[in-house]
Order: structure tokens, then sequence, then C-alpha cells
């Protein structure tokens, strides 16, 4: 499996997702939801900030709080803004997944369990860069769920459709 191949195709995919979404008002983007993080907005945002923490753990680069990441409300508080931020950040990833030379490399972090508990998580770059990867879909699906709500026919985002080489025959 190739990290940056799957990669290519989370960014193919969020372009698709993120044009649904530029033409939103403030008020659809905002609107609150009973599921994924409670708006697009809310949803998104986790997305990007997780992503930018992904690529610091694989780095081996500390990881700010969530607060004193790039990705938050007040920084970015529509989807245009949004979206030139998590293309400077998708730069960076690519760069970090391009350095990885051992996926199986142990990493090692702490982070933040229920009732504030700490926890030593164990994983590997690959590790990581799974996560990266279905953490992206999983929340994609939220946030095509809510643009159906808003009624934006949001769909085919599948990994043959967007990657596969295809050619129509008469």
């Amino acid at each position: 499996m190739d990290p940056l191949l799957l990669y290519e195709y989370l960014e193919k995919a969020r372009e698709r997702l993120l044009g649904w979404v530029l033409p939103l008002s403030l008020e659809q983007y905002t609107q609150g939801f009973p599921f994924g993080l409670g708006s697009i907005r809310a949803t998104l945002l986790h997305m990007a900030s997780a992503e930018f923490a992904y690529a610091h753990r694989i780095a081996g680069e500390p990881v700010p709080p969530p607060q004193e990441r790039p990705f938050t409300e007040e920084r970015l508080p529509d989807p245009a803004s949004l979206k030139e931020a998590w293309r400077d950040q998708a730069e960076q990833t690519k760069r970090v997944l391009a350095s990885v030379q051992d996926w199986s490399k142990p990493i090692e972090y702490k982070g933040r369990a229920g009732e504030g508990k700490v926890v030593t998580v164990r994983t590997t770059a690959g590790g990581i860069a799974s996560q990266l990867v279905c953490h992206e879909v999983h929340h994609r699906a939220q946030v095509m769920a809510m643009l159906k709500h808003l009624g934006v026919p949001a769909e085919n985002l599948d990994y043959a459709f967007l990657m596969f080489e295809r050619q129509v025959e008469d």
C-alpha cells in the first residue's frame, strides 16, 4: 500500500467535498446537526486539525494543543479560509509522508483519555498514516450526510471512481 497514493485520493475527494461546501451560506456552514461534530464547519476543522497532529506525530514533532493549532473557528471562520489553510497543510503532510523511510517505525506519544486522564499510545508511522486516511473518510461521510440534509447532492467520492483509469466503450 502506498500512503502517498492514498493521500492523493484524500486530496481529490477533499477538493470535491469542499466544492460542495464553498457555496453554502455561513448559516448553512455552521448549522447544527445531531451527528458528527455538530456542524459542517466543526467537522471539517476537526478533520484538518487531526491531519495537522498526525503529520507532526509521523515527523516526530511535538503536537501543539488543539487551541494552538491553525485549524480553529476563530482563525478559519468560513469555508474559503479553511480550504486555503488545508491546502497549505496538505503540502506539509505530503512532505512528511514522502520522508518516511520505515513505515513500521515505532511511535509513542501521550494523549488524553476520558475525564482528562493521560494515556500512552504506541503505534507505528504506518499506523498513524492509516488513521489519517480512515479518520478523514469517516468524518467526510458525516459531512456528506449533512450536505444531503441541506439539499446538496454530495455523492460518489469512492476511491475507484476518483483514482481508477476508465475508458468508456461504445
